[in-house]
């Protein structure tokens, strides 16, 4: 345990001895729009991670930290596991991996309401692997009739032999709290790594970058998801307390950036509107939110511009 935290480097963190008990690390895989990232929120109890309808809305290792009376889980969110198609699936894929690395317990997320597929067999193979113990957690239960849960998990089983299997529903919170009890089981004794008011460890500018992609997203539906990234070029505070937080978005086609900024500017005034909110939220002031708009071909595919972009290896 020592020696993974000082992998994480997160022994400089290391107070709150005196009130908690135990400590250790949850990490979560499957496939795209399994629900990882709703998970992660629901258990931490604060928006760490974006969430769409939208595959692969997850592109980089996010930490979400729960923290309770006797005992403190450090959860890492990754992208879902998916065939890449360029450099920047790449990254997501080992982002995806290397989390498997770093946990006590391993969360293997299923849809539960589609079939089995390729896909999950893929996983289950990289599952083959890990010694640590995994936790099979069928997800969207609510999407599921009662009687058509029992043979997905004994289909499961037949396949692994899995430490805990948990039917969820991440989206209303079915048996979340019976699942991190049954986690912290497997955790050593041991003194809190966070204090008891952190929740994530990215920094705000990332948090808002992210909450840009996601409207931006939304706004736009099927025309640019996978084609769009969104860096801060500046973030600073005024003696008012008045944020200037400005922002671009990135895009890969010419016809992309006029679908973002919409007739007369309407979708990127509606983006704009609905991510000030957000971050106002998350600042606790208020925020002068300007979002430029540019194209630049093929940067999913570029080195420099992904490190740019936060996205690298």
């Amino acid at each position: 345990m020592d020696e993974k935290r000082n992998n994480l480097d997160l022994d400089q963190h290391n107070v709150n001895a005196d009130k908690l008990h135990r400590y250790g690390t949850a990490a979560l895989i499957g496939r795209p729009n399994a629900g990882k990232s709703t998970l992660v929120n629901r258990l931490v109890g604060e928006k760490v991670a974006i969430v769409t309808d939208k595959p692969q809305t997850t592109r980089t290792r996010i930490m979400g930290i729960v923290s309770k009376p006797d005992w403190q889980m450090v959860l890492f969110d990754a992208p879902g596991v998916h065939k890449p198609k360029d450099k920047l699936g790449r990254n997501m894929m080992s982002a995806a991996l290397d989390v498997l690395e770093w946990a006590d317990v391993v969360y293997y997320i299923v849809d539960a309401s589609i079939p089995f597929g390729s896909g999950e067999a893929y996983i289950l193979r990289i599952l083959d692997n890990i010694t640590k113990p995994v936790f099979l957690l069928l997800n969207k239960l609510d999407l599921m009739e009662k009687e058509a849960l029992l043979p997905v998990i004994a289909s499961y089983q037949e396949k692994r032999s899995f430490a805990q299997v948990f039917p969820i529903s991440a989206l209303q919170g079915d048996n979340t709290e019976e699942l991190m009890e049954a986690t912290v089981a497997y955790f050593q004794e041991g003194p809190a790594v966070y204090l008891e008011e952190e929740y994530t460890d990215q920094a705000e500018r990332i948090i808002a970058g992210e909450i840009i992609r996601e409207k931006a997203i939304l706004a736009t539906r099927e025309e640019v998801p996978y084609s769009l990234t969104v860096y801060i070029e500046k973030m600073e505070r005024r003696p008012s307390g008045l944020y200037d937080v400005y922002a671009v978005i990135v895009v890969d086609q010419p016809g992309q950036k006029g679908i973002l900024i919409g007739k007369r500017g309407a979708t990127l005034k509606q983006i704009g509107t609905d991510a000030r909110k957000e971050i106002e939220e998350l600042l606790g002031e208020n925020v002068n939110l300007q979002i430029w708009v540019k194209m630049k071909e093929g940067w999913r595919d570029k080195d420099a511009q992904l490190r740019e972009y936060g996205l690298g290896g």
